[in-house]
Parts: structure tokens; sequence; C-alpha cells
């Protein structure tokens, strides 16, 4: 019965989403949503409880699992475009998603010190990868160069 709730909860965050995203500007994934959003209020229930441990812990700790990947995989979009050096999509993983499923695990057993440090470790890598670098080739600056002139020619 608890996959059930599971499964409708998410279809149903999923669908509401997926309407708001045809009148808001910006867009959020609707099955990020549908499952970040099911464990969420499953984990609340959990703390107030609402809901039975034995019962939901499990399944709330598989859908934040799903979260922690599908938050490095979003990340890993933006850190490609502008890493470099040792800072690969590779190495963003290996350190992310174990510190990531570390800080879940810690939600779960309301280890909220735990919780807290991991957060502030994912915040923390989030900001070295994700930074921007300007590395530009002497050869490339001196194409940007040219270009500028051919357009300051061309108008």
């Amino acid at each position: 019965m608890v996959i059930v709730t599971a499964t409708i909860s998410i279809l149903v965050i999923t669908t509401l989403v997926w309407f708001l995203n045809k009148v808001l500007s910006r867009k959020v994934c609707p099955i990020c949503a549908g499952v970040a959003g099911t464990w969420i209020w499953m984990l609340i229930g959990i703390l107030t409880n609402q809901l039975s441990v034995i019962s939901y812990q499990l399944l709330v700790g598989i859908l934040m699992g799903g979260s922690v990947v599908g938050i490095a995989y979003q990340l890993e979009k933006r850190l490609s475009a502008g890493s470099a050096g040792w800072r690969t999509p590779l190495l963003w993983k290996i350190l992310f998603i174990p510190i990531g499923f570390a800080a879940v695990y810690s939600l779960l057993t309301f280890s909220w010190l735990v919780f807290g440090a991991a957060a502030v470790i994912l915040v923390l890598l989030a900001a070295i990868f994700l930074r921007r670098t300007a590395i530009h080739s002497p050869s490339e600056s001196k194409v940007v160069k040219e270009l500028e002139k051919k357009m300051e020619k061309c108008c």
C-alpha cells in the first residue's frame, strides 16, 4: 500500500508541476518535483509521527537517493560548460553523490549534526565545482580580436 501511495503522489505532483510549467517563466523538472515532493511530505509525516517509520523509511530513503543522483546530474550539466582542469564531471559525482547519500541518511536517522555538516560540504563542493573560470588560450584571444576587427569594418 505504501508504494501505491508514493506512486500516486509522484504522479499527482508531477502533473501539477507540468501544468504550472505551462504558465511560469522558470521551468522545473516535473518528475524531479514529484519525487522530491513525495519524499518531503513523507519525511514530514515520519517526523511528526503521522506515518510509521517502519513502513515508510525505506521508501523515503529510495526516493531521497534518487533525488541526490538527479541533483548531481542536473548540476553536472552546468559543470561541464564552465569547468576546467581537475574539476571533472567524474570527480564531481564521486564527491557529491556519497556525501549526498550521507546527508539523506542522516535526515532519515534524525542525525541533525551530521546532516548539517554534509549540507555545508555539499554547498562548498557546488561552489567550488560550479565556479566559472575564464581560461582562454593565446590563440583563442587572437581569433576573437580578429573577429572583432572584421565586425567593426563590416558594419
